[in-house]
């Protein structure tokens, strides 16, 4: 969050605690970081923390902070996995 810096990447595994961003340079464990996912013109945004690094595979990001109206939104995409 600090560096400001942005990144573009995949998210996998995605659920209440967390998700897994795939990217070759992941972050240090420990790092804070502002996440920003969209899905089909919705976003949602949290603040995370990164629970694991895996060189040229990607890391574990354990959501920390969620807004309640983003909170609306993961809870819809979740809900439409369980289909």
């Amino acid at each position: 969050m600090e560096s400001e810096k942005h990144l573009s990447a995949h998210t996998k595994n995605l659920n209440l605690l967390g998700c897994f961003v795939e990217t070759p340079t992941p972050l240090v464990e420990g790092t804070k970081v502002r996440l920003r996912i969209s899905h089909r013109g919705t976003n949602f945004v949290a603040i995370g923390k990164v629970a694991y690094s895996r060189p040229n595979s990607g890391m574990g990001v354990a959501f920390i902070t969620v807004d309640p109206k983003s909170q609306a939104v993961l809870d819809v995409w979740l809900a439409s996995l369980e289909k």
